[in-house]
């Protein structure tokens, strides 16, 4: 079942690509783990699919003993400050940075650690109040700060857009995240290659706005479990 899923949204990334003039090559696509357990991540990685995102530090470090070391794995979940230390050697990317003090933070830690972080910038484009990220307009104002921070590397952008039942509703959330993307990489003088946008209601969407990396569960995985996978035993701290 996967395999077959996974051959399908590469097809449907491929031709979303095409439709804006892009390769493939350029979108990298993330598993979205969160909740599955690690029978049906080993599935994924014999179909070929090696790049997974988790929501939860905790879950993810219970899961990673588990599977090959050629797996890579990503944070697409909010960090909580107390989590940093655990994240960041465990992560290839964080994609929720999404205050100045968390980039304080992890900035510090990561030198306690010997580690150079490379994160994408959350952003909240349409202000909802129930979810994390920077402001367009506060992450302006504290980004010349967030460039002097000497061991978190910036890769880009990442927006999760309000729920809407067509994907269509999501495209001027993908083209602010684009265009807020171009000023600052142009004011600030700065490349900001990466726009982590896209799930599984959306991602074709977002390949045609300029994603170059999709997160998508369901439509990989099927249905998502209600809870966070836990292994056997005493919890992973």
């Amino acid at each position: 079942m996967f395999a077959e899923n996974l051959e399908k949204i590469r097809g449907q990334i491929a031709e979303a690509a095409a439709r804006s003039g892009r390769s493939a090559d350029c979108v990298t696509l993330i598993a979205v783990s969160k909740t599955h357990n690690p029978e049906a991540i080993l599935e994924a990685v014999d179909a070929g699919q090696l790049l997974f995102g988790e929501n939860r530090v905790q879950e993810a470090r219970a899961k990673m003993p588990l599977l090959p070391s050629r797996v890579r794995w990503h944070l697409i979940g909010h960090l909580q400050s107390n989590k940093i230390r655990q994240a960041l050697p465990a992560f290839e990317r964080i994609h929720s940075m999404d205050t100045l003090a968390l980039a304080r933070e992890t900035n510090r830690i990561a030198g306690e650690l010997g580690l150079f972080p490379k994160v994408f910038l959350e952003i909240n484009v349409a202000g909802e109040s129930s979810k994390f990220g920077f402001t367009p307009d506060a992450l302006r104002a504290g980004m010349e700060e967030l460039l002097t921070l000497d061991r978190v590397a910036i890769d880009g952008l990442m927006t999760i857009p309000p729920y809407a039942p067509d994907a269509e509703s999501s495209r001027r959330y993908f083209v602010r995240l684009r265009e807020l993307r171009d000023r600052l990489a142009s004011e600030f003088r700065v490349p900001l290659p990466e726009l982590s946008m896209g799930m599984s209601g959306d991602f074709a969407v977002a390949v045609e706005e300029g994603a170059t990396f999709v997160r998508i569960g369901t439509a990989l995985f099927g249905e998502r479990r209600g809870k966070a996978w836990k292994p056997p035993g005493p919890e992973v701290d």
